[in-house]
């Protein structure tokens, strides 16, 4: 489907929607002593766990099926909460203006007063949450605001749409795991991926280094990211547009409604949109006389992803809190520009993908018994992948080509991927009493290849051979939670069956067949978290665990573009500790700071790493022995009222080779960067131009020190010690907001810096963007 009549679509049913009644709802604004609009402060009703948070503007909404009397409680960090009996009843509406009034004493700033965010930062686990919701004014997508985290570096192959994974701790790409929602994103599809994902999805964005929590059931060897999407507890619209260098255009819409009966629809459709075309620093090969380094301007590149999610059902009934049936139907086009290195080029090689994901979830607190919460998720995609390789041509940067009598200018050929898998999830929680709590969670994971080259139209019976996968991740916990302390323990259990084949050889004869192969491995995992709040702002946590990553399909069995499958990979194991602490101290009446560290140790066997391939075009994953890892990460956040905040952070991490045998033993890992950092800064000038405008300012800064490609005691030394040169890049972006209307400017690598990532591939230089959202 064509991305203007998805979004067309989308419109008109969100707008159908709104045929059901209304409920009662409860609005206003949070403002301080100055009258200065409060963004990120808690309102909720104390009765029935129901709340939200304010907006830019300090606005609230909460809307549903109330009747009776409640107590509104409004919090936000520094603050007196506000507290107020209200009476509710069907179809009413009540609107507030609240003045929240600021705590002078050092005891106000407690824990229990901070946001849910600052809450969750309290658990025992290493964790780290974005606020998305101050992000939805930028053109970000979820990969890119995961890059302000400390300890992550995000590492991706160009522009828009290029491949892209992170690194935590030294750990990258599947060996930290992704969630929506707490599902895992492991087979979504390439039309979803967080480099595409508009970071308006996002209500907050849960980072956890090590230890991951066993409701995020996964084979995370060191980490695990929960992307939460927007609650479905108000009507709500929200739309933008950007257009930005390189002929970018993104589009987002969000739309929900809530009926009075509990019946939901919500919708969010977005595209991106981009040629791609920024120059880079390349060797040009001209008519064969030799290779000279010229600024030149990338010639396919182009890439598009429509995307539509659509879920509906009910809330908020005595069976369900929770029954969503939904939809994910997703499409992409993507040029292949280069291979695993610049030095490659190519001129027509493309893939095109497609997602047909449908799926259904479920919860319910107090499920049969009071304190038992239940949750369970299904969905089974059933989409493709094609890879197209048909020109008979030789390219240089200048995008000049040779024609060649071999077919294609990599491989031949035009190769289907039905890569159909499916997820299901479920979880339990128990209360036992308010220190003691039992959960129990499993997630089962299934993938099942079929491939064709339609250049063929009978098939090769390489293309016959079995590719499945399945796991089945398991886990039990148990958690206590004191005054001054808290702490868990679990047990998990790992378990993967393989079947693929093996090309034999008949004895005496030169002639091949394939034996058909299974492999089945379960593996035991546990571990321990523990947090002691010395007073009210003063937080130390420690965790151990030890952890499996099974090898995914694709490492497995290749991608059919630039990944050579190998079926000999081994489960990567780790032994993962962590040691840190945070202080919040507010150092005069209105200034509040917070200081986060945090020392993290890793120490892994059969570390799974990605390296050249012998054509020097590809990447092969392979084992490494044995790999440790110690590092430290330090944070720094400063606020003045709701006016200026800043965040700085810095990551450096010790990542060698542990493998006695080795002749690279106790090198440093190759093409890992191992000091990096980066600081935001933003600064909101009220009333700017009128009542209730605000305009925003903000400045980012990224620091990534010089780092090998290669092995050191084996590198290129034409490249220099370190191969990737150090790099710093400079952002800036302006934003004002009015009523319901946003409209931000942006500018990326303002200096227009050569930075690097994988092995050397360029990514663009500076870059503007414009942006307006509406939202209701």
């Amino acid at each position: 489907m064509h991305y203007k009549s998805l979004f067309i679509l989308s419109l008109s049913l969100f707008v159908f929607s709104f045929v059901s009644g209304q409920s009662s709802i409860v609005s206003g604004k949070v403002v301080d002593e100055n009258q200065v609009p409060i963004l990120g402060a808690s309102v909720g009703l104390k009765e029935i766990a129901r709340g939200t948070v304010t907006n830019d503007e300090g606005k609230f909404s909460l809307k549903g099926n109330f009747k009776g009397t409640y107590t509104l409680e409004i919090s936000y960090v520094g603050f007196e909460t506000y507290s107020e009996k209200i009476n509710l009843q069907p179809n009413n509406k009540i609107t507030k203006e609240v003045e929240l009034k600021t705590g002078y004493d050092l005891d106000e700033v407690t824990i229990s007063a901070k946001s849910k965010i600052q809450k969750i930062e309290a658990l025992a686990y290493n964790v780290d949450v974005i606020d998305a919701k101050k992000l939805h004014k930028t053109t970000l997508d979820v990969g890119h605001a995961l890059d302000r985290v400390s300890g992550i570096r995000i590492r991706e192959n160009g522009g828009v749409g290029s491949d892209m994974n992170l690194s935590m701790n030294g750990f990258r790409g599947n060996q930290v795991k992704l969630f929506i929602d707490g599902i895992p994103m492991e087979h979504f599809g390439s039309s979803f991926q967080i480099n595409n994902i508009p970071v308006g999805l996002a209500d907050r964005i849960e980072v956890y280094k090590g230890v991951v929590p066993i409701n995020l059931g996964a084979d995370a060897l060191g980490g695990a990211i929960n992307i939460v999407t927007n609650t479905y507890e108000k009507d709500n619209l929200d739309l933008s547009y950007s257009y930005g260098s390189f002929n970018t255009h993104r589009t987002n819409i969000l739309a929900t409604h809530v009926a009075a009966s509990g019946f939901i629809i919500h919708i969010n459709a977005f595209q991106n949109f981009s040629d791609n075309d920024y120059k880079v620093l390349a060797e040009v090969n001209q008519n064969g006389e030799g290779f000279e380094k010229k600024k030149v301007k990338r010639f396919n590149d182009k890439y598009h992803n429509e995307t539509f999610i659509g879920k509906l059902g009910i809330i908020n009934k005595s069976f369900a809190d929770e029954l969503l049936f939904g939809i994910t139907l997703g499409q992409n086009y993507k040029e292949i520009q280069t291979g695993a290195r610049q030095i490659a080029v190519y001129g027509g090689r493309h893939s095109q993908g497609s997602t047909i994901m449908p799926s259904i979830s479920y919860k319910k607190q107090n499920f049969i018994t009071p304190g038992l919460d239940v949750k369970g998720n299904a969905n089974y995609n059933l989409g493709k992948e094609k890879y197209i390789d048909t020109l008979s041509r030789r390219y240089n940067w200048l995008g000049e080509y040779i024609l060649t009598s071999r077919g294609g200018e990599l491989n031949y050929q035009h190769l289907q991927l039905k890569d159909n898998n499916g997820i299901a999830t479920f979880s339990a929680d128990y209360e036992i009493n308010k220190n003691h709590k039992v959960a129990i969670n499993n997630v089962y994971t299934t993938f099942n290849r079929k491939q064709e080259n339609l250049l063929n139209e009978e098939n090769d019976i390489n293309f016959d051979q079995p590719q499945k996968t399945n796991k089945n991740i398991s886990g039990l916990s148990y958690t206590y939670e004191g005054g001054d302390w808290n702490m868990l323990g679990f047990l998990k259990n790992y378990n993967q069956v393989i079947d693929y084949s093996e090309r034999r050889v008949k004895s005496n004869s030169e002639s091949t067949y394939y034996e058909k192969m299974d492999r089945t491995g379960n593996y035991f995992g546990y571990g321990a978290a523990i947090t002691y709040f010395f007073n009210d702002n003063t937080q130390i946590k420690a965790s151990y665990e030890k952890s499996y990553r099974l090898p995914s399909a694709i490492e497995l069995f290749g991608d059919a573009n630039i990944i050579q499958g190998n079926i000999d990979l081994k489960p990567e194991k780790s032994h993962n500790y962590n040691l840190g602490g945070s202080y919040w101290v507010k150092v005069f009446k209105d200034h509040l700071l917070n200081l986060e560290a945090n020392i993290f140790a890793r120490d892994a066997k059969d570390f799974i790493r990605k390296r050249l391939a012998i054509n020097q075009s590809e990447n092969v994953n392979e084992n490494v022995q044995a790999m440790n890892n110690y590092g430290l990460e330090v944070q720094l956040r400063y606020s003045y009222k709701n006016k200026l905040n800043l965040t700085a952070n810095i990551t450096h991490q010790e990542l060698r080779n542990n493998n006695p045998e080795s002749i690279f033993y106790r090198s440093r890992i190759p093409n890992m960067p191992f000091t990096y950092g980066n600081a935001n800064a933003t600064y909101n000038i009220h009333n700017a131009f009128g009542e209730n405008q605000i305009l925003s300012l903000g400045y980012d800064f990224l620091y990534v020190h010089a780092f090998y490609l290669y092995w050191p005691e084996a590198g290129d030394q034409s490249q220099g010690k370190y191969g990737v040169p150090e790099q710093i890049a400079h952002g800036f972006n302006a934003s004002l907001t009015m009523d319901h209307l946003q409209f931000t400017l942006e500018c990326r690598n303002i200096f227009d810096a050569l930075l690097y990532d994988n092995f050397s591939l360029q990514k663009p230089g500076r870059s503007f963007s414009a942006k307006i959202r509406y939202t209701l």
